[in-house]
C-alpha cells in the first residue's frame, strides 16, 4: 500500500497540487488506521492529509477517480511476460524459445513504455499508462454513447498503443529475420496482437465508465448544485452556476413584465367613461381607465469583492445585470477597503464579461484587507449623490470587517437618503456577530437583510431583492 501512496502522491504532482514527503508518511499512518477496506474512507483519509488549498479539490478527485479505478480489472489476462507464456504453451522450444529470449533482451529499454509493458506483463505499468493518458483527455465533450469509440482511440492512443503496435510488427520482423519458422512467428504475433486488443478493450471500458459516472453526476448535479454553498464551488461549477443564475434572471424578468401587465391599469376615470358611453344613454358599457406610468427604480449596487465572498460577488453582479432592463438606472461599485465605480465595464459588453472585469482589480485594488466600514465611508461622502428617493440600494458582502471601526453612521445616512437598501449576505445569521463580523449593526441599520448561500437561495429571495 505505501507504495501505490507514494505513486499517488507522485500523480498528485505531476498534475499541480503539492504533496510533501510528510504529508505522504500522513497519509500512510491514516490509511494504517482507517484501514483500506472501504473506497469513501481512503478518499477521506488521503484527502485530509494530502490536499491543502480548496482550488485542487476538484483536480484531487479526478486523480483519485483516475488513480483508484480499478483498471487492473479491465487488464486480466495480461499478466505474465510473453516469453514465460510461449514456454508454457510450448509454441517455442529449444533454440527458437533461446532465440525469442535473446531478442527480447537485445530491445530492452530500446522500444516504446506501452510495448516493454506489454512484453513482460507489468499490468501496473500499463494501468499507469492508461491513467496518464485519461488525466491528459479532456472528457467534457462527451455527451453520446456513441462517441465512446473516437474517446476509446484516443485514450488508447495516448497511452502509447500506436507505437506498441509498430514496436511489436518490428519484433515480429527481427523473430522471421532470425530464422524461427514462419508459423511459429505467426502464433507469438497473434500473442502479441491479442496483449494488445486487450490494452484497446480496456481503454473501452474506461471510456465506458467515465461515461456513465458523467451521466450518474449530471442527474444528480442539478439539484445539487442549486444546495452547494457559493463559496465552495469549483471553477467548472461557477460556470454552470453562472448559467443557471443567467436563467433564473430572465425567467423573473418575463414574470414581472407579465405581472406588470396585469396591473397597469389605473383608477377608473369616471369622466371620460361617462363621455365614452353617452351614445348609450348613459350606461357605462364601456370602462375607461386612468394609464398607469410604470416605475422603474434606481438601483446602486455596492459590491464587495474581496477574496472571502467573490463566487457570491460575482454571481450577483451577473444576477442584476442581467435584469438592468427592468431599472431606470444601474450604477455598480466594488470594495475591500476602497471604493470603486465598475458601471462602465457592464455598457459594451455581455454581463459574464462584464462581471469578469469588474472583479479583476481595474478600479480598487482587490489584494487589501476588507475594511467595510472605510468602504462604506468612502462611499457616503464622494458618491452620496448617486443616491435618491428612487434608489434601491444593494449591498452584497459577509459583513467581516477585519475589526476595524465599522462606521455604521455612513450606513445609515445612506439608507435615510434611499428608498430602501437591502443587504445581501452569504453568511447565514447564527455566524453574524461572531468573530469580525459586524452583520447584527449593519442589520440594524438597513431595511432587509437576505442570506443567499446557494442557488436555491438566491431563487427563493430572488422577488425579495429585485425592486419593483
Amino acid at each position: 500500500m505505501e507504495s501505490r501512496i507514494v505513486e499517488f502522491a507522485e500523480l498528485l504532482r505531476q498534475n499541480g497540487i503539492r504533496v510533501s514527503p510528510a504529508e505522504v508518511t500522513d497519509a500512510a499512518q491514516a490509511l494504517a488506521l482507517t484501514g483500506v477496506e472501504d473506497r469513501e474512507t481512503v478518499r477521506g483519509a488521503l484527502r485530509a492529509t494530502m490536499l491543502k488549498r480548496a482550488a485542487d479539490h476538484a483536480l484531487f478527485e479526478r486523480v483519485f477517480e483516475l488513480y483508484f479505478s480499478g483498471m487492473a480489472r479491465v487488464l486480466e489476462g495480461l499478466e505474465g511476460s510473453l516469453a514465460a507464456r510461449i514456454e508454457e504453451e510450448g509454441v517455442l522450444e529449444g533454440d527458437e524459445l533461446e532465440m525469442l529470449l535473446h531478442t527480447l533482451r537485445d530491445l530492452h529499454g530500446q522500444i516504446s513504455p506501452m510495448a516493454q509493458a506489454l512484453l513482460e506483463g507489468d499490468l501496473g505499468a500499463i494501468a499507469k499508462l492508461l491513467r496518464g493518458s485519461a488525466l491528459q483527455l479532456d472528457f467534457g465533450g462527451m455527451s453520446s454513447p456513441l462517441q465512446a469509440g473516437f474517446y476509446a482511440r484516443r485514450l488508447a492512443g495516448g497511452a502509447g498503443t500506436t507505437a506498441a503496435d509498430k514496436d511489436l510488427r518490428d519484433l515480429a520482423d527481427r523473430l522471421k529475420a532470425r530464422g524461427i519458422d514462419a508459423a511459429h512467428v505467426e502464433l507469438v504475433a497473434k500473442r502479441l496482437s491479442s496483449k494488445l486488443r486487450a490494452v484497446e478493450d480496456a481503454a473501452r471500458a474506461w471510456v465506458e465508465g467515465e461515461m456513465r459516472a458523467r451521466q450518474t453526476r449530471e442527474k444528480g448535479q442539478g439539484n445539487a448544485l442549486a444546495e452547494r454553498s457559493f463559496s465552495e464551488l469549483s471553477r467548472e461549477e461557477i460556470e454552470r452556476t453562472s448559467t443557471a443564475v443567467k436563467r433564473l434572471a430572465e425567467k423573473l424578468k418575463s414574470r414581472l413584465v407579465r405581472r406588470q401587465r396585469e396591473r397597469r391599469r389605473g383608477a377608473l376615470n369616471v369622466r371620460r367613461t361617462l363621455r365614452r358611453n353617452m351614445g348609450l344613454g348613459g350606461v357605462p358599457a364601456h370602462l375607461v381607465f386612468r394609464r398607469k406610468r410604470p416605475q422603474r427604480p434606481d438601483v446602486v449596487v455596492l459590491c464587495d469583492v474581496s477574496d472571502s465572498v467573490r463566487n457570491v460577488s460575482r454571481l450577483m453582479l451577473l444576477f442584476v445585470h442581467t435584469l438592468q432592463s427592468r431599472f431606470a438606472k444601474v450604477r455598480s461599485f466594488a470594495f475591500v477597503s476602497d471604493v470603486g465605480e465598475i458601471t462602465e465595464h457592464f455598457k459594451d459588453v455581455d454581463a459574464a464579461r462584464a462581471v469578469d472585469l469588474a472583479v479583476a482589480g481595474k478600479a480598487i485594488n482587490v489584494y487589501a484587507n476588507s475594511n467595510y466600514g472605510r468602504a462604506l465611508a468612502m462611499f457616503a461622502r464622494d458618491h452620496l449623490g448617486a443616491v435618491t428617493r428612487r434608489t434601491t440600494v444593494l449591498v452584497i458582502g459577509d459583513g467581516r470587517n477585519n475589526y476595524n471601526a465599522p462606521h455604521g453612521w455612513a450606513l445609515k445616512e445612506i439608507e435615510r437618503r434611499a428608498r430602501r437598501v437591502v443587504w445581501i449576505c452569504p453568511e447565514a445569521e447564527s455566524s453574524w456577530g461572531i468573530g469580525d463580523s459586524e452583520m447584527q449593526l449593519y442589520a440594524r441599520a438597513v431595511d432587509q437583510v437576505v442570506v443567499v448561500q446557494n442557488l436555491a437561495d438566491l431563487e427563493n429571495a430572488a422577488e425579495r431583492i429585485v425592486p419593483v
